[in-house]
């Protein structure tokens, strides 16, 4: 409730949410990687994880996630409307990401359902970390936010929320 407290307190302000995918079958010899599907184990994650967002994420969210099976089936546990875009798959760049979000020029939130190491390059570089990529756990939500300090843009942790412990 904390994080909730917070996020309203806050009034305007610009924020993505990069919530990687939950655990997916392992590729098998001849299997195409975007057909991968989530594992049961992963689909509770995505159910425990979308459970948690759902009673966090402010009003008019937009929600963008990869057209890969496996992060579809993430993105469908919220309920709520989402668009595919093709920027997202693997292979992607952490600039592009960035430039869908439109970050960090965008006005009110959006959530990226995706995958590494784009999420984790995507992290590193907004919070000014010395290795080229975090490692983002699967099923796991990175909630950053963009805000102005002393005429200074900032880009802040607000939290990092995995399946594991909600």
């Amino acid at each position: 409730m904390a994080l909730q407290r917070l996020l309203q307190h806050e009034g305007a302000r610009t924020d993505l949410i990069l919530w990687r995918h939950a655990e997916a079958e392992e590729l098998g010899e001849g299997m195409d990687d975007l057909t991968r599907a989530l594992t049961p184990r992963g689909e509770k994650q995505a159910a425990k994880v979308a459970a948690w967002l759902d009673r966090q994420l402010p009003e008019g969210l937009r929600v963008i996630a990869s057209p890969a099976r496996r992060t579809e089936q993430t993105a469908a546990a919220l309920g709520r409307k989402f668009k595919m875009r093709a920027e997202l798959l693997p292979g992607g760049t952490a600039q592009d990401l960035l430039d869908l979000a439109q970050w960090p020029n965008a006005r009110g939130s959006i959530l990226i359902v995706g995958h590494q190491p784009m999420l984790g390059q995507v992290i590193a570089q907004l919070l000014g970390m010395q290795a080229p990529e975090c490692a983002v756990r699967k099923g796991a939500v990175w909630w950053l936010r963009q805000r102005q300090r002393l005429e200074q843009s900032q880009t802040v942790l607000m939290t990092v929320q995995s399946p594991e412990y909600l």
